[in-house]
């Protein structure tokens, strides 16, 4: 079961005007079968469609909804910096108070700047870290999604050490093979490549809580080794924290494992449900940009202040009603509920869990640190629940390797109508075996 009626027809007016008929390509359900939803309106922890029907929420627009749809406080924000203007071109006060507020909570950094989107943050955070070294080559690792910049669309191969190949149509071959893929949780390929080229690398990047191919949890040793061999080499360590940055916590996956990087990107939350990314480092560092340095990178509607203002609301909610820990009991709660029914199901099923952030990962065996470890069959398995599941207008990603989240606008009884939702899907998916 997909997209009601009226859902369906409003899709097909949009494959006739959009490609693929969405603006993302994950929206296109082409993981699940079937045809996306079309929504009309998100309140608390429900999307409504177009035909009325109402969903329980766990994707929350894949992250940054870390209070939920549509909260009253961060509307009212929102309407407020409206009023005054929708953006300025120019410096204004939600702006210098956002980053105040990011550069206090998050370790290490001491300066930060604005950006409109995750990609952005993600590919001015290179530069900048190409242009400090003066090196060329960066390293990410297979399973890290860090935006579609064309530096980072490239797939991984085998062996200890593997030039990208282009991920997509479009990228240069050429610009694409100076970025060289890892596997994760392998130290002794990184020290191989280190060993090698140190001295070409300009950075590292890495998703410090992996969450875009499943939630790839890491061992805090191979992070460190991570922060070890870039220290030891010249090169700069970049924590892309755009999902995992003040969903965690406030100081990130950086605090939860105790290790500050040179450089951090962020998204998602900071940005309250609008379109927002940043990136942060040191003072040395961030003073190479432009107007100050040779490293140029601008935007527009950079910092503009209905963003700033959506991000501060919603930062300064989470404080005041200490949301994280709230979440994090949140989290507690769903597992309490969950382990045992994926337990005794015949299908291989697990949870993994991090914070607010959870993957039912359909394979069984230990939860993957690494996509070389994923069981081939496991998509076609989360296929049959995912559609069980949004039957029961329960709404989950649209594919076996995006994450789930929590919000503060989750209670317990939306967690008993998952579980009673999981229950019966699983049972439906033992049937059909």
């Amino acid at each position: 079961m997909s997209g009601s009626e009226a859902s369906r027809e409003w899709f097909q007016r949009a494959t006739r005007c959009i490609p693929g008929g969405v603006s993302s390509p994950v929206r296109a359900f082409r993981a699940v079968g079937g045809d996306p939803i079309v929504f009309a309106e998100g309140s608390g922890p429900e999307l409504t469609d177009v035909d009325g029907r109402r969903f329980l929420d766990f994707v929350g627009s894949w992250g940054p909804l870390i209070l939920g749809h549509a909260h009253p406080e961060v509307v009212e924000a929102v309407c407020d910096a409206s009023r005054h203007g929708t953006t300025f071109g120019a410096p204004c006060r939600a702006e210098i108070e956002l980053a105040e507020l990011v550069v206090d909570s998050y370790p290490g950094i001491e300066a930060v700047r604005f950006v409109s989107s995750g990609t952005e943050a993600t590919m001015s955070a290179i530069r900048l870290a190409r242009g400090v070294t003066g090196r060329d080559r960066i390293i990410k690792f297979a399973g890290c999604y860090h935006g579609h910049s064309d530096h980072l669309l490239v797939a991984a191969g085998s062996g200890l050490t593997t030039f990208g190949q282009p991920d997509s149509a479009g990228v240069p071959a050429n610009f694409a093979s100076l970025t060289q893929v890892l596997d994760l949780d392998d130290e002794d390929s990184l020290e191989v490549t280190f060993s090698r080229e140190g001295d070409q690398i300009a950075a590292v990047i890495v998703e410090p809580m992996p969450a875009n191919h499943g939630l790839l949890i890491q061992r805090r040793e191979f992070l460190e080794s991570l922060r070890e061999q870039t220290q030891k080499h010249g090169a700069l360590l970049i924590f892309d924290e755009v999902i995992s940055g003040f969903r965690l916590g406030p100081d990130g996956a950086a605090g939860r494992y105790e290790i500050t990087p040179d450089l951090v990107t962020f998204g998602k939350v900071i940005g309250g449900g609008l379109p927002v990314g940043a990136f942060a480092g040191r003072r040395d560092l961030m003073d190479v940009l432009a107007p100050d340095g040779p490293v140029y990178q601008a935007g527009t509607l950079s910092g503009n202040p209905v963003a700033m203002a959506a991000g501060l609301a919603t930062l300064r909610i989470l404080e005041a009603s200490d949301g994280w820990r709230q979440l994090e009991r949140l989290g507690q709660a769903l597992e309490a509920r969950l382990r045992p029914l994926l337990d005794a199901a015949t299908m291989p099923v697990q949870l993994v869990r991090q914070g607010s952030v959870f993957w039912l990962c359909t394979q069984g065996g230990p939860a993957p640190r690494s996509p070389r470890q994923f069981d081939s069959n496991g998509a076609d398995r989360y296929r049959q629940v995912f559609h069980s599941l949004l039957e029961r207008n329960i709404y989950l990603a649209p594919s076996a390797f995006e994450v789930g989240f929590l919000s503060l606008a989750h209670q317990e009884r939306h967690l008993d109508e998952l579980a009673a939702a999981l229950e019966e899907a699983l049972v439906e998916a033992d049937q059909n075996v």
